[in-house]
């Protein structure tokens, strides 16, 4: 007989790969927010971005459908490096992407110019883009509105 413990907190493959891959999908907005943030300032004053629904919903879209390319990438430059630790790559500093093997910078380029690419056609800028995910690192609710909303629309079936 199983213990009721076990029953109520063992964390089921589903609730795990939700968890992975939410996790997953912001870590790749906050290198996607690095890779374009060409200028950052500092405002002291500026309120944090309201963010609307719209937003939240282009954001989580876009989150949604570059995270395939951010996987592969991440596959192919690791093949390449081999054995070695694979650097943190931002797009806009070129100290990390010339660090890389010729063929691995290519990969690097490419990968952050489809992501810019899938962020403008899901309706964002890349400013706002950026704004979203530095807020979601300090905005609990808001990181609930796009955690809920990966979750949805993962869970609805794409129409043709």
């Amino acid at each position: 007989m199983k213990k009721t413990s076990n029953f109520f907190f063992r964390p089921s493959r589903k609730r795990i790969l939700c968890r992975s891959f939410f996790f997953g999908a912001i870590a790749t907005a906050g290198v996607i927010s690095n890779a374009f943030s060409l200028s950052s300032k500092a405002d002291a004053q500026t309120p944090p971005p309201i963010v609307n629904n719209t937003e939240i919903n282009s954001y989580a879209q876009a989150v949604l459908a570059m995270e395939p390319a951010r996987q592969n990438a991440f596959e192919e430059i690791k093949k390449l490096i081999g054995n070695g630790e694979i650097p943190k790559i931002v797009c806009n500093d070129s100290n990390s992407i010339n660090g890389l093997p010729r063929k691995a910078q290519d990969i690097a380029v490419n990968y952050c110019t489809h992501s810019q690419k899938i962020v403008e056609d899901n309706g964002l800028s890349i400013d706002q883009f950026n704004k979203i995910t530095l807020e979601l690192q300090n905005n609990n609710m808001l990181k609930r509105q796009v955690y809920n909303t990966l979750l949805r629309l993962q869970k609805t079936p794409e129409s043709p």
